[in-house]
Formats: C-alpha cells, sequence, structure tokens
C-alpha cells in the first residue's frame, strides 16, 4: 500500500497551513505561515503538477510507461480537488487573521479606504518610486499579447467606453521589488494605528494617471498572474558547456507552457475570456482557470512588515558550541575529537569560521566544497575567494541545476572562476546533492584532512531556520572517503568507500542490509528497531522493505516532515510502524537513521532522504557517528522529537493531520523549544567545567 506522493505532499502543505490557524502561534507569524503555504503550492504546481501534465499528454508509450500516464490523469482532479479545499481553508484564514491584526491595531487597507492624507502619500509614492518601473500594455483581439511571465503579478485593466466598440483592455506588471516593495507603510489614519496598503491597490488608486490619454466612462483592475511550467529543457549540442546550456535553459524556463492562470473572480468575462485566449497555445492543452480573491501570490506574506515585534514569533539566539571557543582555533578542536553542530541551535559562523581559518592557516594547502544553495551574499563564498587569493587550491563543485536556484549558482561559479577557483559544474546525468568539505594541511610532515559532513546546505541565511546537522571530523577513513568522493567528481575515478555512504553507489544497498539486519534479528527474537528521520519518503523499494521489518517484528519510528508514502499502522503490514510529523518554526531539514544493529546501535546522518532521485539519481554523501557523546546527543534530539506533542502530527489516519500526544505523558514537549534548552544547558555545563 503506497500512499500517492503528490497528494500525500498537499497533506503536508495542510500541516503548514495549520500553523497559520493555530491561535497559540504569535499573530504575525500565522501571517507568514500563510506566505510559507503560498509558496509552497505556487513550487507544486510549477514542478508536480506541470510534471504530470506533461505525463499525461504523451502519447505512444511503452506499456511500462503507460501505467505511470494513466495514475497522471487520474490523480490529476484529485489534485485539483484538494487544493480547492485547501484554498478555501486559507482564504478564511487570512480573512480572520486580517480582522485579528485589525484589533491589534494593523489594518490592511485598501485605495477606497484612504485618508486624505493617505491619499495623498499613495500618489506621491506612485509618482517617486513606482512609475518609473511602469510598463502598461494594450491588449487588442487583433494582436499578439506580450508575454506573461510567471512568478509576477498583474492588472487586467478595462476601460468602459460609451459603445461595446470603444472599450478597452490593458496588463499592468506590478512591479514588485527590493526597492518596490509588496506592501507599503501608510501615514497612520489614528494614534497607534498602523496602516498597510497592497502596492496593487495602490495602482489602482493611480489607474488615471496611466491611462490618462484615453476616454473612458469608468476603469476597473482586476489580478492575475500565470504559473509555467518550471522545467528546464537544455538543448543537446555538444559543443556548448553546462553552464551555456543553463544559461539559456533558464531563459527558456520563463516561457514554458502555461500551467495555471489565477484570477479575481469578479474580473469581467470579456476581459477574461480575452485573456484567456491569448494565453492558449494548443487546442484542448490551455491552462487549468482557477477564480481566486483580490489579491494573488500570497508568498509574499512571508514579508510583510515587521510592524508589530510583539506579535513575532522570538527565536532563542544561536549558540556557540561548548568545545568552540571565541578567536579559538577550529581546527585545532577538531584534530582532538570530533565536534557535531547542530544547526539552527548552534551558530553557523562556526562554518564560516572553519572555512576562513582554512582560508588563511599557511599549512592548509587545499579546500575542497559541493555548493548547492548559497547566501545571495554569500560568506562561504567570500572566504573561499579569500582562500584562493591567499595561494589554495580551491576546488568548489557548483551544482547548477539546484532548481529555482540555477541563476544565482552559474553568477557565483563565474565569480570564484575569475578569483582562481576551480570549478567543476556537476557530473552528467547526477545531481550533486551532498554537502561535504574537505580541507587538507601539512602536519607532521605529511597531510592530514578535516571533513565535514552535513544534511544541509551551505547557506548562512537559511541556517537561521533550517534544522540541520554537520559533523567536523579528521577521522582517517571518513577524510579519505570524503577525498574519494571529490576525486571521483573531478575525475571519475572509481569510487570506494569504507565509511561514508555515497548514493547513487553503496547508500541504497547499506540501508537495505541495515534493515535486513533489523529483520533476521527480530525474527530471532532479539531487540530489533529502526528510528529514522527524513524530509520525505517516497522510495517504494524501501517502503516495501520497511514493510517487510514491520511484518517481521522490527519497530518502526519515523519521523517525516513532508510527503510520506508510507501508511503506517495497516495490520498485518505495517502495525510496528508510526510515523509522526513536525511543523514548526524552524523548517526540520535533517535527516538521520538509528538501527538496533543488536545492542550495538549504528546510528548515521545524511544528505539524502529515502526518495528513488536521492538514492539513484544524485550524489548523496552519508556519514555514521562513532563518538560516543555525539551518539548521545542524536539519541537525545531523535527522543525530543517524539516526544513532541504540542508541534508533532500522528501519521496514522491518512490526510488528517491529528496532532500527536507524543509519549502519553501529561507535560507539554514543543521539541524546538526543548532541544535549544539541552544545548543551552550542555553550554552551561562545558563553561562550569572549564571554569574549574
Amino acid at each position: 500500500m503506497m500512499n500517492n506522493r503528490e497528494l500525500s505532499w498537499l497533506v503536508f502543505n495542510d500541516r503548514v497551513l495549520q500553523e497559520a490557524q493555530d491561535k497559540s502561534v504569535p499573530l504575525m507569524q500565522r501571517l507568514r505561515f500563510l506566505g510559507i503555504f503560498s509558496n509552497n503550492q505556487d513550487e507544486f504546481i510549477k514542478v508536480r503538477v506541470a510534471k504530470l501534465i506533461r505525463l499525461g499528454q504523451l502519447r505512444g508509450l511503452k506499456p511500462s510507461q503507460q501505467a505511470k500516464r494513466r495514475e497522471a490523469v487520474e490523480v490529476l482532479p484529485q489534485l485539483y480537488a484538494r487544493m480547492a479545499e485547501s484554498q478555501e481553508k486559507f482564504d478564511a484564514t487570512y480573512n480572520s487573521i486580517l480582522a485579528e491584526m485589525a484589533q491589534a491595531g494593523i489594518n490592511v487597507v485598501n485605495e477606497t479606504k484612504l485618508t486624505e492624507e493617505q491619499q495623498k502619500f499613495c500618489l506621491d509614492y506612485y509618482s517617486s518610486v513606482v512609475s518609473e518601473r511602469m510598463v502598461p500594455f494594450l491588449v487588442r483581439k487583433t494582436t499578439k499579447m506580450p508575454f506573461l511571465s510567471d512568478g509576477a503579478i498583474y492588472l487586467g485593466v478595462k476601460m468602459t467606453g460609451e459603445t461595446p466598440k470603444s472599450t478597452r483592455y490593458a496588463i499592468v506588471q506590478i512591479p514588485v521589488s527590493s526597492a518596490c516593495p509588496r506592501f507599503v507603510e501608510l501615514p497612520p489614519s489614528a494614534p497607534g494605528r498602523r496602516d498597510i496598503i497592497y502596492l496593487d491597490d495602490i495602482i489602482r488608486l493611480c489607474l488615471h494617471e496611466i491611462f490618462f490619454m484615453f476616454k473612458y466612462d469608468s476603469i476597473s483592475a482586476h489580478t492575475l498572474r500565470v504559473v509555467r511550467d518550471a522545467q528546464i529543457d537544455m538543448d543537446d549540442d555538444i559543443s556548448k558547456s553546462l553552464m551555456e546550456k543553463m544559461e539559456e535553459g533558464i531563459v527558456n524556463r520563463n516561457y514554458g507552457d502555461p500551467v495555471r492562470i489565477i484570477y479575481d473572480k469578479e474580473m469581467p468575462e470579456d476581459l477574461l475570456s480575452l485573456i484567456v485566449t491569448k494565453l492558449t497555445a494548443k487546442k484542448g492543452h490551455g491552462p487549468s482557470l482557477d477564480p481566486g480573491r483580490r489579491y494573488h501570490l500570497k508568498r509574499d506574506l512571508m514579508k510583510f512588515p515587521r510592524v508589530r515585534p510583539d506579535l513575532e514569533e522570538k527565536l532563542p539566539a544561536p549558540l556557540r558550541h561548548p568545545l568552540i571557543k571565541p578567536f579559538a582555533s577550529i581546527l585545532e578542536v577538531v584534530s582532538g575529537r570530533d565536534i557535531m553542530l547542530h544547526f539552527p541551535y548552534h551558530t553557523f559562523n562556526h562554518v564560516i569560521d572553519f572555512l576562513r581559518e582554512a582560508a588563511i592557516d599557511p599549512k592548509v594547502e587545499s579546500i575542497f566544497i559541493t555548493l548547492y544553495r548559497t547566501a545571495e551574499h554569500s560568506k562561504v563564498i567570500n572566504a573561499l575567494i579569500g582562500a584562493a587569493k591567499n595561494g589554495k587550491n580551491v576546488t568548489v563543485v557548483m551544482e547548477l541545476l539546484a532548481r529555482f536556484d540555477e541563476g544565482q549558482n552559474i553568477e557565483y561559479a563565474d565569480i570564484l572562476q575569475r578569483a582562481g577557483v576551480r570549478v567543476i559544474d556537476g557530473v552528467a546525468g547526477l545531481k550533486v546533492h551532498c554537502k561535504l568539505i574537505l580541507v587538507e594541511r601539512r602536519e607532521r610532515g605529511g597531510t592530514r584532512g578535516y571533513a565535514y559532513v552535513g544534511t544541509g546546505n551551505f547557506n548562512e541565511s537559511t541556517a537561521k531556520i533550517y534544522s540541520d546537522f554537520g559533523l567536523l571530523t579528521c577521522r582517517r577513513e571518513i577524510v579519505a572517503d570524503a577525498r574519494g568522493v571529490f576525486d571521483f567528481i573531478s575525475s571519475h575515478r572509481p569510487l570506494e568507500c569504507r565509511e561514508l555512504l555515497v548514493a547513487p553507489y553503496n547508500m541504497r544497498s547499506s540501508f537495505e542490509k541495515l534493515i535486513e539486519d533489523e529483520i533476521k534479528n527480530a525474527k530471532k527474537g532479539k531487540e530489533a528497531y529502526i528510528k529514522a528521520k527524513f524530509n520525505s519518503l517516497t522510495d517504494e523499494d524501501m517502503i516495501n522493505l520497511l514493510y517487510k521489518a514491520s511484518r517481521a517484528g522490527v519497530k518502526i519510528s519515523l519521523i517525516v516532515r513532508g510527503a510520506c508514502c508510507l501508511q503506517p499502522g495497516v495490520p498485518g503490514q505495517s502495525e510496528n510502524i508510526r510515523v509522526i510529523s513536525i511543523i514548526d518554526i524552524y523548517l526540520e531539514h535533517a535527516r538521520m537513521a538509528i538501527f538496533c544493529a543488536g545492542g550495538r546501535e549504528k546510528i548515521y546522518i545524511m544528505s539524502a532522504d529515502w526518495m528513488t532521485r536521492n538514492l539513484s539519481r544524485r550524489i548523496e554523501v552519508g556519514t555514521p557517528v562513532y563518538d560516543e557523546e555525539i551518539r548521545g546527543q542524536l539519541r537525545k534530539v531523535f527522543e525530543l522529537q517524539w516526544n513532541d506533542n504540542v508541534k508533532a502530527r500522528d501519521m496514522e489516519v491518512f490526510g488528517a493531520n491529528n496532532y500527536s500526544s507524543g509519549n502519553g505523558g501529561s507535560e507539554k514537549c514543543r521539541s524546538q523549544l526543548a532541544l535549544h534548552e539541552f544545548y543551552k544547558k550542555a553550554a552551561e555545563e562545558e563553561k562550569e567545567e572549564s571554569a574549574k
């Protein structure tokens, strides 16, 4: 029994929506969860729904492929129905939050509710900030309509004249940018109030200025946006580099087929019909129509002005790892013992400092790193440039196919190359998704390696809200395997690993053997269990093996944040499997696995989920954890999360998203706050120990 991947993902996004509905969550954070939900759904439509539409349109398939096509055709109506249901909940939640915000003195007003002072402010703001960015264009039945970009918001404008023939139509793009934000704070209409207006409504107020040259009896504007297929298609010209193909592919993606048109349901029928006709390229293959509300692209709610800090989630400050002292050498600490960093509880600055120290240390000869998603103004990139300028041999494996970050990665690759860094743009046919650093340093007449194996991106921005592990070690076997991974990527040398689990080579088979060993032990009457944490669990072979383990009596505890195709609690199949999902202020991104192994636990962290793409089509790296103190740390992390009875949901009833009772105790456990206290206490104990 397998849950459909796409439906399971929508069930996950409904858990995000639950956070917006939860009145125990600070008010403005609830608004931001609406933005997260909207952003998630946009990407889902552009990627997963678009892929199913393409699959459903294919003809002449082999019998083995026809089943997938049938499944795509059958599931699409279910996805649309689920999304429509979620959208209704979203709209109701949005209106409820706006009402609560108004009670708190934060008012979102439109152009019809402005005071005289606010009207003047909006007119001045349009003139000084917005007008220079405006590019309105007329839409006629007899002319080609300019291209409507994915990710942009538009106003469809109708200028009604005295006769039908004198009616005109136009489209205006809402020019949202960092310099022209979606939300604008207005002068207060009363003492103690904070009034906010959508940029959309400032433009509505100024329509008469934009179209002053036309005569009309009335003018109206309604929002619309186009969601396009996000697939990148690259040509097979062997004379072009991957970077050149990617640059062209990104441009072409902006012109992908429209998958969905979302529009204000109050839009006049004649205007909507004209726009749809212009956007429908092939008969029968037009985009789906989604009637919505006045405002679209609600992902911008994530950037709503922080006008009331007291109504925001108060995040604890990241902690310094107790073994990494201020102004002390991280290389020296790691030379003596392993260090496990857990973000965002520990500061990501430790990773930056590790690279900066390696960049300037005279004994460091080379630095290798894999990059998938980096920050906009990346300190990691700056550290690597500094290393190259200091004469180090720096090799960066830059994955150009990181979806929606391709453009930034191409730009960084160019900057690094110009600084003297050797940039490798991935491996043909495989995405490089592992999170790996290797520093090689001259010591005692030889070379010693220092490795970092992580679960999350080298991105100081997302590290503030993504929960991830990172192991710093100089264990010889792990270092040698890390070098082997970089050698394979750079020169395709055969890969042989003694310690690291590397997909698509030995990771799947290693996990399969670990599960089979638990099955053997369970059949012998020995203790057998598996505890694992993933973003997603969708690989059919791994799920079937977990079902087999459950039938053999292996106790399986899984924490899965996102899509989960495994159905727990089914008699005769998965009654020994329990799955929970945690959605909270931090995005649970860390992956780990614990196997009983006959009482000699084997513990791993890894960059891979148990998804087919991760285990078979990407280069992923997992590492065993040997340090006993760190092993205890990881056990505690899993225990606290497994006992979460505030933010955890039980996945036994598919689609229900019922909150979990944790371990059944009466004491409340919100695992993310509990983890911060756990690490804070560890830091205090280390400080006291050092003071003795």
